[in-house]
């Protein structure tokens, strides 16, 4: 029995036992995780295939380890511009092995979604706004001052222009408000708005928000410049 599963954005066909390299998942190494959207499972000559994923079917793994992938080399030249860029890149992976594959009846797992008490804990300000102020200017103000305080999230590194979207669509929209988060619930929230970001790794986005927000630039840089895309080397 084979199936073709989504992990982290990306589709594997996979058998039990089978070791894969998938982009960086949060479980810790030795934990068991599971895959719902299954879109295709083959056994002998009967093939289920889903629309576009399977009801019920899953895919049961355990994470073996994290680790880096080969350094890759991108190199950008413009002719008789004088324009030459060079950067590197090591992807972060994660080894898991196949351990199951049912076709039916299996249960998702609940999705811890952290995001909203974010979105509650910015809304209570809000109302208390519109108790507090009598006046209609005054419940004007209030949006735009939030506005102005919203902080450049893409100044964290690892953090590009849709991982800093899915946060501000969250309520999470300034450094301080990442610095006080835990990793794993950025990753929650990064995976909910699109599997696409699952891959990211965000150990050090609360750690660099709250030098930023702190308005320490230079020691911001200096740790930026020990990190691969968010990762210390």
């Amino acid at each position: 029995m084979y199936a073709i599963v989504e992990i982290a954005g990306q589709q594997f066909k996979v058998e039990k036992d089978q070791k894969v390299f998938v982009h960086r998942l949060s479980t810790e190494e030795g934990k068991k995780v599971s895959f719902d959207n299954v879109l295709l499972i083959g056994d002998g000559n009967n093939i289920t295939v889903g629309a576009p994923a399977i009801d019920g079917a899953q895919v049961g793994a355990k994470v073996l380890s994290h680790l880096k992938g080969d350094k890759v080399i991108v190199f950008k030249k413009k002719r008789r511009k004088g324009y030459r860029v060079k950067n590197g890149h090591r992807q972060a992976l994660t080894e898991i092995v196949i351990e199951s594959i049912v076709a039916s009846g299996a249960t998702k797992a609940p999705k811890t979604e952290k995001a909203k008490p974010a979105k509650a804990e910015k809304a209570a300000p809000v109302k208390e706004a519109k108790v507090e102020a009598p006046k209609a200017e005054t419940k004007k103000a209030a949006p735009k001052k939030s506005t102005a305080k919203a902080d450049d999230l893409k100044k964290i590194e690892g953090a590009g222009p849709k991982a800093a979207e899915a946060l501000v669509a969250a309520g999470i929209d300034t450094f301080a408000k990442v610095a006080a988060m835990k990793p794993e619930a950025i990753s929650t929230i990064l995976t909910d708005a699109s599997p696409r970001l699952a891959h990211l790794v965000t150990d050090t986005w609360p750690k660099q928000a709250k030098l930023a927000a702190e308005g320490k630039w230079d020691e911001l840089k200096a740790l930026q410049e020990k990190l691969d895309g968010g990762i210390e080397k």
